[in-house]
């Protein structure tokens, strides 16, 4: 079926946006209307409704009005990856969020049932109110919309299952950091390379060896000290001892 383009107000009717803000998209140059009438009403194309789903996808992923502009007219860029980048974060939004609805339903539950709720349960429900705002934060400082992209095929590159193991894995390899660090083990000792393996293996796992995801990881980890609802600026020390251990291996990671 062909569109027929739309004037503005008909724009602004069938997307729920206001005039005004189309108006001022077309002044900014983030979406200017491709056609205008002979007496200079705008008029949008598909191609023009389909830019701006775009800029609404990166404006909720919280990004400013002249950082969608540049991303979207980037030489390159891909406008399947803007929705895909949409779809990673809303999934994770949704796995916080339907944490936040069994605190929720639990504390409907203890009301209902007029027990005591205690101040735990309420804490419990904030740490995961907060994990949402720290995570939309956090993840929009550190990474482009093309490395968030990246992150979501890496996750259906490697699976489930292996994304599932990860956590533990980093974990496991931590307390055997520890352990070294602890005993005073040099990085240069053969224990220490083999643990500087094993990181390389879960760094390759994470960012698919492209260093521009690492570089960002590694400035999160570096500049953040909870990264959801992990020590980030303990971890520190056992980082600096890996990358000692790795540089003595000559072991090279993706940042290199």
């Amino acid at each position: 079926m062909k569109f027929e383009a739309l004037k503005v107000g008909e724009l602004a009717r069938r997307t729920g946006l206001t005039v005004r803000t189309l108006h001022h998209y077309d002044e900014i140059g983030l979406l200017k209307p491709s056609l205008h009438t002979e007496a200079g009403y705008r008029l949008y194309t598909a191609a023009d409704v389909v830019r701006l789903q775009q800029v609404l996808s990166l404006r909720q992923l919280g990004f400013a009005l002249e950082e969608v502009r540049d991303c979207l007219d980037r030489p390159g860029f891909a406008p399947l990856e803007v929705i895909r980048l949409h779809l990673a974060r809303l999934r994770e939004q949704i796995q916080l969020q339907r944490k936040l609805c069994e605190r929720l339903e639990a504390l409907v539950k203890y009301f209902r049932t007029a027990e005591e709720v205690s101040a735990d349960q309420f804490l419990q429900t904030i740490e995961v109110m907060t994990m949402l705002e720290k995570l939309s934060q956090q993840v929009l400082k550190y990474y482009t919309p093309e490395q968030l992209a990246k992150f979501e095929a890496r996750a259906q590159e490697v699976g489930q299952e292996a994304i599932d193991q990860a956590p533990q894995q980093w974990d496991d390899l931590f307390t055997a950091v520890t352990a070294e660090m602890e005993a005073g083990t040099d990085p240069a000792d053969p224990k220490a390379q083999a643990l500087a393996k094993r990181w390389l293996a879960l760094v390759t796992l994470c960012t698919g060896g492209d260093p521009g995801i690492f570089n960002s990881l590694r400035s999160m980890y570096e500049n953040e000290d909870n990264v959801m609802g992990t020590d980030t600026k303990a971890m520190r020390p056992r980082m600096e001892y890996i990358l000692k251990a790795a540089a003595a291996a000559g072991i090279k990671h993706p940042g290199q």
